[in-house]
Formats: structure tokens, sequence, C-alpha cells
């Protein structure tokens, strides 16, 4: 499934073609994905404009200009594909060494935009989903309620994981993995995140903070790790495992700088450690790490 980074991605590869653009025309090719289709989807997205596109966890949020936001989730396969009509003023960059086209019958959504760009959803095992929420209602609904924090930006320090890890005996993976705690964050990333910092994923989330919830170092340290392994992600394009794509339909390339992630068996590469990659199994979820310099 996508994480944040490869939702990030998509959001800064949408956003030239969707913000500021009217929808002109709206093409729902099929009654549902994951979950039914919002009644009367397509007219009510009619003649609207599109003022702000973000993201929070790993859904991204289209702003409406009547009040209402245009959810979706791209699932485990879903993806979107930018093209320009020849008139727009704007194309999407030519691909290089392009992936093969995914294929016409899971193109489940088309948009067209007054900017000339034509946006569609493709999902092949149909686990996204678009929904209509008014802003006013969005942070009490129930798929956004009970998220946590952000981790890009500077709310996430180790002040902030320390409160929220403060007695916790639960494994440090898992805390991470709690998107009640943190937003967005997924396996892959927690896997680098944590050799990095050279922190053990089996180790009590609460041994990072000291008495009277005093963060320690390497909470700090965790923290910084965190952002820099989204943010390095995100440049690279995310990573591309099996479905995910960029906008422009190519692919994402941080997958060639995994240092742990589904590196079983290969030779650690923190300098001087010389341990080997483990895998485990944590709630049902591979972890890579290294349990000679990850402590």
């Amino acid at each position: 499934m996508p994480e944040l980074p490869e939702v990030e991605t998509v959001r800064r590869g949408l956003a030239p073609a969707m913000v500021g653009a009217t929808f002109t025309n709206i093409e729902q090719r099929r009654p549902d994905l994951r979950f039914p289709f919002p009644e009367n989807f397509a007219s009510r997205l009619a003649n609207r404009r599109i003022d702000s596109l973000s993201r929070r966890a790993k859904y991204l949020l289209a702003d409406l200009d009547d009040g209402m936001v245009l959810v979706m989730h791209l699932g485990m396969s879903g993806s979107f594909r930018v093209e320009a009509a020849d008139a727009a003023g704007w194309n999407t960059p030519p691909l290089v060494n392009a992936p093969k086209p995914k294929l016409a019958a899971h193109d489940h959504v088309v948009f067209d935009f007054s900017n000339g760009a034509r946006i569609t959803y493709n999902d092949p095992r149909r686990f996204g989903f678009m929904l209509l929420i008014a802003r006013s209602e969005l942070a009490a609904h129930p798929l956004f309620r009970n998220v946590g924090i952000e981790p890009l930006g500077n709310e996430l320090d180790g002040t902030l994981l320390a409160s929220l890890f403060a007695g916790k005996t639960t494994p440090l993976k898992t805390a991470l993995l709690d998107q009640t705690l943190i937003a967005g964050l997924g396996n892959i990333y927690v896997c680098e995140a944590l050799h990095r910092a050279g922190l053990s994923p089996r180790r009590a989330a609460g041994t990072l903070v000291g008495k009277n919830g005093r963060p320690l170092e390497r909470i700090h340290r965790l923290a910084q790790t965190i952002r820099e392994v989204l943010e390095e992600a995100i440049e690279a394009g995310g990573s591309s495992l099996r479905d995910h794509r960029q906008a422009d339909g190519a692919l994402g390339y941080f997958q060639h700088n995994f240092r742990v992630y589904d590196q079983e068996g290969e030779p650690c590469r923190t300098q001087g450690c010389g341990g080997t990659i483990r895998r485990i199994v944590q709630n049902g979820r591979s972890t890579f790490y290294c349990p000679a310099c990850q402590k």
C-alpha cells in the first residue's frame, strides 16, 4: 500500500493540473471502488473549482469552491495519470524509460478540467475510494478524528515523541505505525528510519523517555531520521515496489536506497558494523533490521 511519501509525491504531481481548475466533465465508469461512490458524484463535482490540494496522512484532499472536500485514497493499487490537451499551454514532461501503461480496463474515473488537463484514476484491485465531505465536518469524520500528528515539518520532534511514547511498553516499531499517534508512517519508512537512528524495532517505546517524561537524546535522533527518510523518499518520487506510479506515470526510485527493507541476509550498510540484516514478523508485518547496530 502506498505510504506517505508516495501519496505526497502524487499530490505534488497532481497539484499543477488540478488547483485553480474547474471540472468540465466527470466520467464515472463503475458504481463503486472499495466503497460506493457518493450519490450523484459526477453531478456534484460538475463545474466546481478546486481551490487547493492537500494531504492528510495517506489521503488526498481537494477543497472545492462550494465548501466540500473531495477525499481520495489510493488503496493498494490506485494511481492517477495526468494528460494535457495540445492546446492547454502546459504538458506533463516526457517520460524516460516509461513503464508499460496500466490496462485501460482499470480506468475507473476520468476527470476533465477547464485548463485542458485530463486526470484518470486507475485501480486494478479497487481498494481505493473517493468521498465528498464538507470541510466543516472533516475533522470530526470517522476517517480523520483519531488521526495523529503529521510527521513532516517542525511539529514532530523529540519532545513531542516523548509525550506520545511515555510509559508505553509496546515495541517501538508498533508505536510508530500507530496512526492515532503519527499519521501516514508505514512499514517501509519506519524500518529505514529505525536503522538510521540505530534503534531496535523490538525495544519498548517508553525506553526512549527519561524520568518525568524527559526526552532522551535517542528520541531526538529518531525524530530527525524520520523526517530525513520521508523527505528523501519524496524527493526520489517514493518507492515503486509493485503498483506505485508518479502522476506522470514514472516510477519512484527510493527503493534503490533501501538500507534494510527487503534486504534480509545482506550485510549492514552502517559503516564499521559488520552485521547482517534480519527479517522478523511484528503484528503480522515484516520487519527488517540489523541486530548488531540497532539497540
